[in-house]
C-alpha cells in the first residue's frame, strides 16, 4: 500500500471521528469561560477560607486545560506529515494527555494536605461567598457538558471531555453543600472533607487514565489486539512459510500500525495481508516485508 493510498484510506476511515469547526469553537469558548471561573472560584476560595471551593477551582483548571489540549490535538492533527514528521502530528494530543494528567496528581496531592488540615483543625468559612460561587460554576458545568455531548457519540475525546464536566457539576454540587452545612450548622470540618472527596477522585482519574497515554508513549500493542491472533490469520494465507519480526502499536488513539517481516515469493501476498488486516483488525498502516529466506536471526527487536 502506498503511503498516499494510505493517506486516503485513512481519513476516510476516520471522518466519522472528525470534530467540526463549530464544535471547536464552542470548546474555545468552554476553555476561556472554564478559565474564568477557575479564576474566580480561587479567589473566592481564598476570601471565603474554603479549601473545598480552591479544590474545585484546581479541577475546573485541569479540565480547561483539557479543553484546550484537545483542541490543540483537533487542529495539529490536521497538519500534513512532513519529511520529518512522517508519521504526522496526531500523537501531540497523547503528549498534552501526559502532561495534564501529571498536573491533575500534583493537584490532587496539594489538596489532600489542604484538606486533612482543615479537618484536624476547623476553622470559619464564609458560607454564603461558598454557595453563591458553586452555583454559577454548577450553571457553567452543566453548560460546557452539554456543549462537549454534542460530539461524545462519535469522537472519545469529546466523549472524555463530556463526562470531566459532568464530574465538574457534581463537584460543585459538593462544594454547593459545604456551604449550607456552614450556613445552616456551622460544619465547618465539612469543607475539609468535600475538598478530600475532590482530591480523590482527582488523583484515580489520574492514575486510571495514566496507564493507557503510557502504553502509546512507550509504542506497546493496544489492548484490543491479539498478535498471536494476527501471526496466524497471516499463516493461513496461501504462500506465507513464516511470520517474525512484527510489531504492533499505536500511533495515536485511533491509528495502529504494524510491520512485519514475510517469508514468501508471492509478491500478491503483500495486498492480500494488507486487505486482511484492514478488514478483520482495522489496521490499516502497515509496512509488510517479503524475504525468500529467513532473516529472523538477524531481527534483534
Amino acid at each position: 500500500m502506498s503511503y498516499t493510498h494510505h493517506l486516503e484510506h485513512h481519513h476516510k476511515h476516520n471522518h466519522h471521528q472528525d470534530v467540526s469547526e463549530k464544535s471547536i469553537k464552542y470548546l474555545i469558548v468552554s476553555f476561556a469561560i472554564n478559565m474564568l471561573l477557575s479564576l474566580v472560584e480561587f479567589i473566592a476560595g481564598i476570601i471565603a477560607g474554603s479549601v473545598s471551593l480552591i479544590g474545585d477551582a484546581l479541577h475546573n483548571t485541569s479540565d480547561a486545560f483539557s479543553i484546550l489540549i484537545a483542541v490543540i490535538a483537533f487542529k495539529i492533527g490536521r497538519k500534513k506529515a512532513t519529511p520529518k514528521y512522517t508519521y504526522g502530528f496526531k500523537r501531540a494530543e497523547v503528549i498534552g494527555g501526559f502532561v495534564n494528567l501529571i498536573l491533575l496528581f500534583i493537584s490532587g496531592l496539594y489538596l489532600i494536605i489542604e484538606g486533612v488540615e482543615r479537618l484536624l483543625f476547623p476553622r470559619p468559612i464564609e458560607g454564603w461567598v461558598i454557595i453563591i460561587v458553586s452555583v454559577l460554576a454548577l450553571v457553567i458545568d452543566i453548560a460546557t457538558a452539554k456543549i462537549s455531548h454534542h460530539g461524545a457519540h462519535s469522537n472519545s475525546n469529546m466523549k472524555m471531555l463530556f463526562l470531566h464536566n459532568l464530574a465538574d457539576a457534581f463537584g460543585s454540587i459538593g462544594v454547593i453543600v459545604s456551604g449550607i452545612c456552614v450556613v445552616m450548622f456551622n460544619l465547618y470540618f465539612v469543607d475539609g472533607l468535600i475538598a478530600l472527596i475532590i482530591a480523590a477522585y482527582m488523583i484515580c482519574q489520574s492514575v486510571i487514565s495514566f496507564k493507557p497515554i503510557v502504553h502509546i508513549l512507550m509504542n506497546a500493542a493496544p489492548e484490543n489486539i491479539d498478535l498471536a491472533e494476527i501471526e496466524k490469520a497471516i499463516k493461513q494465507i496461501n504462500g506465507v512459510d513464516d511470520v517474525h519480526h512484527m510489531h504492533v502499536w499505536c500511533i495515536s488513539e485511533h491509528n495502529v500500525s504494524l510491520e512485519c517481516h514475510i517469508k514468501g515469493s508471492d509478491l500478491e501476498l503483500v495486498h492480500k495481508i494488507n486487505t486482511l488486516l484492514a478488514q478483520k483488525f482495522n489496521i490499516n498502516h502497515c509496512n509488510i516485508q517479503l524475504e525468500n529466506e529467513d532473516c529472523s536471526h538477524q531481527c534483534h527487536l
